[in-house]
């Protein structure tokens, strides 16, 4: 794209700089990828299971008397969010002890709801 300057330029239309090369873009199997792991991160509740988990590693029912959310729910949020990778779960005799699967996933919660706030 090439500078609009002087005679050229239209009235009320902004002046354009020379576009620099552009990225390249990933994969689309990798964009797709990364679209499933922000869907399986775009429930309050999963948000909320990241946020505990950065804290510390936790067993179902830490999860349910931290975010007051019944049992069956907090399993079913720990399933969508261990089938995206973003957790993992150790069982530890009767009880399994979930954990993030890395920090880049805090990071993207934890920067999502750092945005909001400060609109706020």
């Amino acid at each position: 794209m090439a500078t609009v300057t002087g005679s050229d330029a239209e009235p009320g239309l902004a002046k354009c700089a020379p576009a620099a090369a552009a990225p390249a873009h990933p994969p689309a199997s990798v964009l797709t990828d990364a679209g499933d792991l922000l869907r399986a991160l775009a429930a309050p509740v999963r948000i909320a299971i990241v946020l505990q988990l950065r804290a510390a590693d936790r067993c179902v029912h830490e999860l349910v008397d931290a975010l007051d959310v019944a049992q069956p729910l907090i399993s079913q949020h720990l399933r969508v969010l261990k089938t995206a990778g973003v957790v993992q779960g150790e069982r530890r005799g009767r009880e399994v002890v979930y954990r993030l699967a890395d920090d880049h996933l805090a990071h993207i919660v934890v920067d999502a709801v750092a945005h909001v706030q400060e609109g706020k």
